[in-house]
């Protein structure tokens, strides 16, 4: 009986066979210098369909949905693309052959890309072989129909067969589940990701500075190979490239040449879990779990790939794999921005839209290379507030100088540890939340904290004595907003100047409040009532002055679907940035509305939000790394706004610049504390009339300080540090300089100058401060 009428029957049916579960692959020629195979759809199925015209069929492959998994699709009014198809044509030259792992393969050439460009569709093993042979029949049957516009039950074996190409394009490596289209149809070529497995001779670049020539060095005692837990089991390899191994040197300061031949491999684990493997034909060097820790940094200009590897004893070194060009290491670097990507998110790659892959890798690209002119030497030249000078070269001090802490004089003591830190704006004073009890601390005229009182005891109203989970000074620094974490719809009103809580401020018993901000960024100077707060999947205002429930209805904005908000700021004009636990941004120029903008997520929480006073800068707080995202739009009809007041074009989002300490100063920092790189909420400096300079953090005993200027011309390690004998809790600027920072330690508080910082050396992470 004819295939297509034995499938069909007497009734008409669009689709005639499918088979339920495969790979879309995208492989261009062997012989291109653009060579490389990509992972279009991870889990698709395969369908043979009859369209509206006679004897015309097509192949139509379609991205496979997890149960519950539509339900996660954006809702953002981003258009997705799950479907390829492809008119039925001996032009294809539709094929059946076998991988070496013995899994069939149809292949067929992409008639609108290359010459030798071929799409694959690899059968899971699991496909029966009856299906396979009805799918490869129909597509015979398909192309006698359009060839000869006749019924292919009049074809004879001998008509059939000459549809049967045996002409295997030869494909290169497969470079994983790593790209996917963006619209329906063939790929288009000029978005496609070159290849890892470039055979043309590149010119090599002059050997960088901290990269030793290739010399025969021993092997480092630091390669320790920490073999892959049983738990784990191999899914898929979905890339790999090959490339040099380095090892950082803290003595030396440079990167040795370990391994002149080594393949990076990246394994799918399932569970959004990935392992990297580093591998070489004498010996397996490392493994490793995909994670945040590995603090990669990609360099471009050094063709370079850095991260960090944790031994089983905890234990930080550093690692370089230099690759012999910049297409092997764009190739490498989609592959593990893609699996940190989903690990993190718990989602596939191929629901984030094109723009949304390009901003996270862009995100990771080293800076120096994000900026299209190069940054010309200046002076760094401010205004102190404190001192009323200009000073020139304000970092370039005597690094032999010492400066001395000054810090509280110990009546602030007793039971638990600090937690947070409030810095005044309108009086000079700082108060650091310990247990039950808040510390007061005024700033003196030496730029020093005097400790003057302690409000001990905090309860509310009805006598519930609480620790604080999160303190705003408001109304002139006159008052402290404070949470009561076991009750999360109110906010409790201290009166500091009679150091007792005199409010409770019932939210709304459906509106858990997850943080808040003043109105606008300078608002707790002024006797401003209102604040604004966030929930979940909220964002209001509150108004004290309001009987029953302080949430001002009018200006509420609350979605249907989980947001995930973490995170909230504010500019001078009262323009609103929130952030999410899953990563993403959202600016609004007034609360109440849909946000103008929304700047995707590259992975991690944002823990912390902070912007400058003009709303210019973004600055987001994750767990290994801060973001600064310019808000200003460069093009277009509203080119000078800010993406506050105006939506940004569909492809000219944002591109951040992200801060991150460099892989060998995180090795030797976690040798000498044995703590992970986890940083506190980032803060610019603050004052009036007084642009934003610096930028402050801190991870671990070690508080961080960026240059913003630096930073924006693309000098990514323009940073310096202050090591202390104890974990910071909290820092933050003294409001009104740059100069001078307040810290937070567990048992301790202090302001010091910025002078007493120093760039990250073996000496300067090593050594802590005496006074501490």
């Amino acid at each position: 009986m004819n295939f297509l009428k034995r499938v069909l029957g007497s009734s008409f049916k669009q689709e005639l066979v499918s088979i339920p579960s495969g790979r879309l692959y995208l492989s261009r020629a062997q012989s291109s210098v653009k060579a490389y195979s990509e992972c279009i759809f991870k889990d698709a199925v395969a369908v043979i369909r009859r369209t509206t015209t006679e004897f015309h069929y097509q192949i139509v492959v379609q991205r496979a949905y997890e149960e519950g998994e539509e339900q996660l699709e954006d809702d953002e009014d981003e258009e997705t693309f799950d479907e390829y198809t492809f008119l039925i044509d001996e032009a294809l030259h539709f094929r059946q052959s076998k991988s070496d792992e013995g899994l069939t393969i149809f292949a067929w050439k992409d008639l609108s890309g290359d010459p030798g460009d071929v799409y694959e569709f690899v059968c899971d093993e699991t496909t029966e072989a009856s299906v396979i042979h009805d799918f490869f029949h129909a597509a015979l049957q398909c192309q006698y129909e359009r060839k000869f516009n006749q019924p292919a039950r009049l074809a004879t074996e001998d008509e059939l067969a000459q549809f049967m190409h045996t002409d295997k394009t030869q494909s290169p490596p497969l470079l994983g589940a790593y790209t996917s289209p963006t619209r329906t149809g063939p790929a288009t070529p000029e978005r496609r990701r070159t290849s890892l497995a470039v055979e043309s001779p590149v010119p090599a670049p002059a050997t960088p500075a901290l990269i030793t020539p290739k010399v025969s060095v021993p092997e480092t005692p630091g390669a320790v190979v920490r073999k892959m837990p049983e738990k784990y089991v191999v899914k898929a390899e979905v890339g790999s490239a090959e490339a040099e191994l380095h090892f950082f040197d803290a003595q030396t300061g440079v990167f040795n040449l370990q391994d002149e031949a080594v393949v990076a491999k990246i394994k799918d684990l399932g569970s959004w879990q990935y392992w990297m493997e580093i591998v070489s034909v004498k010996k397996t060097w490392m493994g490793t779990l995909v994670t945040p820790e590995i603090n990669p940094v990609f360099n471009y200009e050094h063709r370079s790939f850095i991260f960090n590897y944790y031994s089983d004893d905890g234990s930080a070194s550093s690692w370089l794999l230099r690759f012999a060009d910049a297409d092997q290491l764009e190739a490498f670097q989609e592959i593990l921005m893609r699996a940190l990507w989903e690990s993190l998110n718990q989602q596939s790659w191929i629901k984030a839209n094109t723009d949304e892959r390009e901003y996270v890798l862009e995100a990771f690209n080293d800076m120096s290379l994000m900026d299209i002119d190069e940054p010309e030497e200046e002076e760094n030249e401010f205004e102190d507030a404190d001192e009323g000078t200009v000073r020139k070269g304000a970092e370039s001090y005597d690094d032999d100088e010492e400066y001395e802490d000054e810090l509280g004089d110990g009546k602030f003591a007793g039971e638990g540890k600090n937690s947070q830190l409030a810095v005044g704006y309108k009086h000079d004073r700082s108060f650091v939340v310990r247990g039950n009890k808040i510390g007061v601390f005024r700033h003196t005229p030496e730029n020093h904290l005097s400790f003057s009182t302690t409000i001990e005891n905090l309860k509310t109203p009805d006598g519930t004595v609480f620790s604080p989970s999160k303190v705003m000074l408001h109304a002139e620094d006159s008052t402290m907003i404070m949470q009561n974490p076991l009750k999360k719809n109110s906010l409790f009103n201290m009166d500091l100047e009679y150091g007792k809580i005199v409010d409770e401020w019932k939210i709304h018993e459906d509106v858990p409040i997850t943080s808040f901000t003043p109105s606008k960024k300078f608002s707790q100077m002024t006797s401003e009532p209102t604040f604004v707060g966030i929930s979940d999947n909220s964002l209001f205002r509150v108004d004290p002055r309001l009987s029953g429930d302080k949430l001002v209805a009018s200006e509420h904005q609350s979605y249907a679907t989980k947001a995930a908000f973490s995170a909230v700021a504010t500019t001078d004009m009262g323009h609103l940035a929130v952030a999410s636990a899953k990563g993403d941004i959202r600016l609004y120029d007034r609360l109440g509305i849909r946000a103008k903008t929304q700047i995707p997520a590259l992975g991690e929480a944002i823990l912390g939000l902070d912007v400058s006073a003009d709303g210019k800068w973004i600055l987001a707080t994750c767990k290994t790394y801060l973001l600064l995202i310019d808000a200003t739009i460069k093009d277009g009809n509203n080119a000078g706004k800010l993406g506050f007041e105006k939506s940004f074009g569909k492809d000219s989002k944002p591109r951040p610049k992200c801060l991150q300490l460099s892989p060998e100063h995180v090795a030797q920092m976690q040798a000498e504390t044995k703590q992970p790189l986890a940083f506190t909420q980032g803060h610019f400096n603050a004052g009036l009339n007084s642009k934003e300079t610096t930028i402050v953090s801190s991870s671990g005993p070690y508080v961080i300080t960026w240059n913003l200027k630096h930073v924006v011309k693309g000098d990514k390690n323009s940073y310096t540090i202050k090591r202390y004998s104890d974990r910071v809790t909290a820092d933050n600027f003294k409001f009104g300089s740059d100069s001078n920072v307040i810290v937070a330690l567990p048992d301790d508080v202090g302001m010091v100058s910025k002078k007493s910082f120093r760039k990250p050396t073996r000496e300067s992470i090593a050594t802590p401060t005496r006074r501490l």
